[in-house]
């Protein structure tokens, strides 16, 4: 008797706690990405040949993939095409992508990697549709967004209309980095927008159709499936990692402050359990934390492969960082030390990164951080202009 009314004093009080507690307007729960909304995207593929555009991040809440959802909803699916990593997401950045057939579903696979990064007029004949649905980083030099204009561009030329399956930007709500230079085009910066430049996948191809960024000016037939309840300045976590290299919502976070480092002799820790979380290099023996690279999943070769690195470890950094910071760039310039070779790559890999050469001769000049960030500021205001046009979503 004792103990069956503890349990109904402990039942009343939970009762009141409910009636007292309010429920949060913007619950996140009724949030759905564009692929959970197929009452919207499914009657424009009935009775249509469709090509997919897509990886292992294409799933739907219930982790079915997308693929996988509409062979059994009986859409006429003729061809995969697989982006940078893949089509199950596996290969090395920059590696080559094979072409193939998705063992599953018998369905062909079509690699938009290597030296096929757009679709050819074969690889669309017969197609109506090709659907898109990649989770992205919101950054500029991660190639999704590239796979997406060539996409596009392959789609105006060859009368096959484009369908986005939007999905959330982890640096959606702001802008901010370098704003690319024409002359330093290239697949890791296509357009003249920032590094960070505050869109979704279907915002960002809204903009490059209505800009007339496509080769020869072309417009595609573009139609955007929106997510619902979706919030530019929230953060919604992603269902699957974007790239072998990015395991976390840390290592995204932490992307566009850390990538420039792939185009100096600094390691991101690529080849370790904590890529993009932690930065360092042989020659920066001042900082004090160490790690080695060894070859992973994802980095079969990584750079500085079995060289003790000294840097810094930020993946207890808990800031959820709203801009690029350039803190950790400066720092290991100043600490590098080496007499054979220069902080940045032979190569200048790094003024693609950045999308022009000032912010390396700004490095080298000493100037500091405020300094830099203030000769961005023009052009981001500029660029603002244009990405307002396009806003699909509320802050």
């Amino acid at each position: 008797m004792i103990l069956a009314a503890k349990i109904r004093d402990l039942v009343l009080i939970c009762l009141i706690f409910l009636a007292i507690t309010p429920i949060t307007a913007q619950n996140t729960d009724c949030f759905l990405a564009a692929a959970d909304r197929p009452q919207l995207y499914l009657p424009l593929l009935k009775n249509k040949n469709v090509g997919i555009v897509t990886n292992q991040t294409g799933l739907l809440k219930d982790r079915t993939h997308l693929v996988d959802f509409l062979v059994k909803n009986e859409i006429k699916m003729k061809s995969i095409f697989a982006p940078e990593h893949g089509f199950r997401g596996t290969a090395d950045a920059g590696e080559h992508v094979k072409s193939g057939m998705d063992a599953k579903t018998g369905i062909k696979i079509v690699s938009l990697y290597g030296n096929n990064k757009k679709p050819t007029a074969e690889q669309m004949k017969g197609l109506d549709v090709i659907l898109f649905d990649i989770q992205d980083v919101g950054v500029r030099f991660y190639t999704y967004i590239s796979t997406l204009t060539y996409v596009m561009e392959a789609g105006a030329e060859n009368n096959v209309e484009v369908i986005v399956l939007d999905r959330p930007n982890p640096h959606d709500g702001y802008t901010d980095g370098p704003v690319l230079k024409e002359k330093f085009t290239s697949f890791v910066g296509m357009h003249r927008v920032p590094v960070v430049y505050g869109l979704t996948m279907g915002e960002y191809g809204n903009m490059v159709n209505g800009e007339k960024w496509l080769k020869n000016g072309v417009q595609a037939r573009y139609t955007v499936i929106p997510m619902k309840d979706y919030y530019k300045s929230k953060r919604y976590g992603m269902l699957e990692k974007p790239s072998p290299n990015l395991p976390n919502e840390k290592s995204v976070n932490l992307y566009p402050s850390l990538c420039f480092f792939e185009g100096t002799q600094v390691s991101v820790g690529r080849g370790t359990a904590l890529p993009f979380q932690i930065y360092g290099s042989p020659w920066t023996k001042n900082l004090p934390y160490q790690f080695t690279p060894r070859p992973t999943e994802g980095a079969k070769d990584p750079f500085l492969n079995g060289k003790l690195c000294y840097g810094e470890n930020l993946s207890d950094n808990s800031e959820d960082l709203r801009r690029i910071n350039l803190e950790w760039l400066l720092k290991a310039y100043r600490e590098y030390k080496s007499p054979q070779q220069d902080f940045f790559l032979k190569n200048l890999f790094f003024d693609k990164l950045a999308g022009t050469d000032e912010l390396r001769k700004q490095i080298i000049a000493g100037k500091t951080e405020s300094q830099i960030r203030a000769s961005w500021q023009k052009d981001l205001l500029d660029f603002e202009k244009i990405r307002v046009k396009y806003l699909i979503y509320e802050d």
